[in-house]
């Protein structure tokens, strides 16, 4: 097609699809004009709709087709009727061309079968109403007229037949060129057509069905707008067909009315008023009668629809007949009969008496359903010496109003259908596609650890809403927002995790003051910490306790690990570095450690809004030397009465205080060290937590190299650095020395 300048505000591709709409409907105006000119038994009035709605799916098809009869009923009114086949067709051929119907020739086929099968019926049963709700008075199908001909049908079944015929003709005519039409089209050609009037960066067809996969609560947005205009569009067209269908009642009576009247005048110009009585006196025997009854029948004859014509003296007993033409169906009333008056003459009796002119009768009574008009006769004295009076059936006004109601709704059922389906289309992509896509990527913009970087507000600046209204500047506020967001929380997380940092250092800074007090290196509280966390995620892995050992119970624990030993800051230093045994006495003090660390930490929680850390820091200080089976201190806690974190704690400090190399001892090897644990299961520990530190002794074990291997390297460097004076060796550190054992006390 060459170089396609787009509309202004319109892409490219929807340009190019406008255009491929307009050579449609140009086809099927082509058609249509082909099959009449040439009287083709065809219609060929399809093809541009079927070709465009297997290209572009239902609406471009009905828009072409509707806009096609419309263009049609220029040269032939009647084609605007039958808008609702070919909208029709546009919605059966995008549905069987989204299941891939079109690309097998069977399915092409079956296609068109129940294209013929669904116009062929649509097609009858519209022009059964378009022409008055009978079939018998007129058939314009050929193959119809020969088929009713033979006998073999009646006029409804001939002209259903021959409509089912033609139609599938046509249709397998016009399904097959469009489909060869279809795929002459090369891939990048129909790859240009974009049939969707996108207001944001288009969406490929998985994210389109993602975004629409959301539902809402209730209602969506684009059903409130169909159901918003279907019910102004129906109550626009009830009230339309309404006024409409009582104004051609009206209309049709008083153009009827005028033309009895005509007829009546007519009559007055035969009918001799002097004659009057002689007529009725003699009847056929009087001079000229049979004369002027014969011109009256000729009067009637000459007018379409009128059924009777006579002329009645009205007397208080009845009409008494004057002329009465025999018709074709039944025999006149004989002059001087006199017929009594049909009920619904009985409220114009006074005026008839009188002789005055009476508007139009609508009546349905022994005669049928009949439009009469009676028309004084007067003599030379100008007295009224009979009534002229003409009969046109209703039956006619009946099947003309049949007609003009269903071109009526015929009307109104396509206008209405593509008014429906262009607002629902226009909807999605204008209203319900933009937010949706708003509202999905909002909601995928977590704001967490890993949502603060900037590429996480790609997937809402990818949208590209442009909507022009209020839809965009909600838009462009969410976008703001998240930006602001971003900004705000990458700031906050900087902030946090620098206290967090400080939170951890003080920490460290506390713990590295109590154990330098008590001549441990820092490596212990590191070194029990960094045990607990292989314990408590050993644990998640068996699956024990899996309520308990979430990510914040896990952080807690780890961070105040260090904290454990707190309380040694208010043990005396004799008694914290005496080098040998300690008393009875000076262990009590020992272990009244864990009761002051308990407070230390009760006394900080106070100052600080989140605790959480601090509780647990609280329980490991006080509970860490509680032993499973209730021979632990300071309250003698046994099984779960022991807080979990600090059964934890006390396979962690024990381990640790076994491998580690002190001034009164050196470190136990690690498997020795491990067989302690075990020997404690059920005893000093609980079973669960020391046998998942067992099942994770590879972890723990390369703690213990990795900080062995630290410290024969730092020893080597003190070594190096150290003056050639001899210096004085430090005090045994008998921090956790207890009065027995380190095995049994840690």
């Amino acid at each position: 097609m060459g170089t396609v300048r787009p509309i202004k505000g319109i892409s490219p591709g929807f340009t190019r699809a406008i255009l491929f709409c307009i050579a449609c409907i140009a086809l099927n105006v082509a058609g249509s004009h082909l099959a009449i000119t040439l009287n083709l038994p065809v219609y060929l009035d399809s093809l541009g709709t079927i070709l465009v709605s297997i290209a572009g799916g239902y609406i471009p098809g009905m828009v072409v087709g509707y806009t096609s009869n419309l263009i049609c009923s220029i040269s032939d009114g009647i084609s605007m009727y039958y808008s609702i086949v070919n909208v029709l067709i546009a919605i059966l051929t995008s549905y069987l061309a989204s299941k891939g119907w079109f690309n097998r020739l069977s399915r092409t086929i079956l296609a068109s079968v129940l294209m013929a099968l669904t116009c062929g019926m649509v097609g009858t049963l519209l022009s059964f109403f378009l022409k008055g709700g009978s079939l018998a008075n007129e058939i314009s199908n050929p193959l119809a007229r020969q088929l009713y001909a033979t006998g073999a049908l009646d006029l409804a079944y001939a002209e259903l037949v021959a409509e089912l015929f033609v139609n599938f003709i046509d249709k397998t005519l016009v399904v097959l060129m469009a489909t060869l039409l279809y795929h002459m089209f090369s891939e990048d050609f129909l790859s240009k057509l974009n049939f969707i009037p996108w207001q944001q960066t288009p969406l490929s067809p998985q994210k389109l069905k993602e975004a629409m996969s959301t539902k809402p609560r209730r209602m969506s947005l684009g059903a409130k707008f169909v159901v918003l205009v279907a019910a102004i569009l129906s109550s626009v067209a009830v009230a339309t067909t309404i006024f409409s269908y009582i104004t051609f009642h009206q209309s049709t009576i008083d153009l009827e009315s005028t033309k009895a009247k005509g007829i009546t005048n007519l009559m007055a110009q035969v009918v001799d008023s002097n004659m009057v009585a002689e007529y009725l006196a003699k009847g056929e025997a009087a001079p000229g009668y049979l004369e002027t009854e014969a011109k009256l029948a000729e009067i009637r004859d000459s007018f379409d629809n009128v059924q009777y014509v006579y002329v009645y003296q009205i007397r208080a007993d009845g009409c008494h007949v004057v002329l009465d033409p025999d018709t074709a169906d039944e025999p006149g009333s004989d002059p001087g009969t006199v017929i009594a008056f049909e009920d619904s003459f009985e409220k114009y009796l006074p005026a008839l008496l009188s002789g005055e002119e009476i508007e139009p009768v609508v009546s349905n009574d022994s005669y049928g359903w009949l439009l009469t008009v009676y028309t004084p006769l007067k003599n030379d004295l100008g007295e009224t010496v009979c009534y002229l009076a003409a009969d046109l059936s209703m039956n006619r006004l009946v099947s003309d109003e049949y007609s003009f109601v269903a071109g009526i709704v015929s009307l109104f059922a396509a206008f209405f259908v593509l008014i429906c389906a262009v607002v629902l289309w226009l909807a999605r992509y204008s209203i319900v596609v933009p937010v949706n896509s708003i509202a999905q990527a909002s909601s995928n913009f977590v704001v967490d650890e890993s949502s603060i970087r900037k590429e996480n507000l790609e997937p809402i600046k990818a949208l590209g809403i442009r909507t022009g209204d209020e839809i965009e500047n909600l838009y462009d506020a969410v976008n703001q927002m998240a930006q602001e967001v971003v900004r705000h929380v990458a700031e906050t997380q900087e902030k946090s995790d620098a206290i967090a940092r400080m939170q951890s250092n003080l920490i460290l800074v506390l713990a590295d003051l109590v154990e330098s007090r008590d001549k441990f290196t820092g490596d212990h509280v590191r070194n029990t910490a960094t045990y607990t966390r292989i314990i408590m995620n050993q644990m998640r892995r068996e699956g024990i306790c899996p309520d308990v050992l979430t990510n914040e119970f896990i952080s807690n624990v780890y961070q105040s690990a260090p904290l454990h030993d707190i309380g040694k800051i208010a043990v005396p230093d004799a008694i914290l570095n005496k080098p040998g045994r300690l008393t009875a006495e000076e262990f009590t003090a020992m272990k009244n450690h864990t009761l002051a660390g308990q407070e230390i930490l009760e006394n900080a929680k106070g100052a600080v809004s989140e605790s959480s850390y601090l509780d647990e820091a609280q329980r490991l200080a006080a509970y860490h030397h509680e032993k499973w089976d209730g021979s632990g201190y300071p309250y003698g806690l046994a099984g779960e009465e022991i807080p979990l974190s600090a059964r934890i704690m006390a396979v962690a400090d024990v381990f640790d205080a076994l491998v580690s190399k002190r001034s009164y001892k050196e470190g136990f090897p690690v498997e020795k060290a491990f067989a302690i644990i075990e020997e404690g299961i059920g005893t000093h520990f609980d079973p669960q937590v020391a046998r998942a530190f067992l099942h994770a002794r590879d972890k723990a074990s390369a703690i213990v190299q990795k900080t062995k291997e630290a410290n024969e390297a730092a020893e080597k460097q003190a070594d190096a650095d150290k003056p050639s004076t001899t210096s004085k060796p430090d005090k045994p550190d008998t921090s956790d020395k207890p009065h027995t054992s380190t095995k049994d006390e840690n």
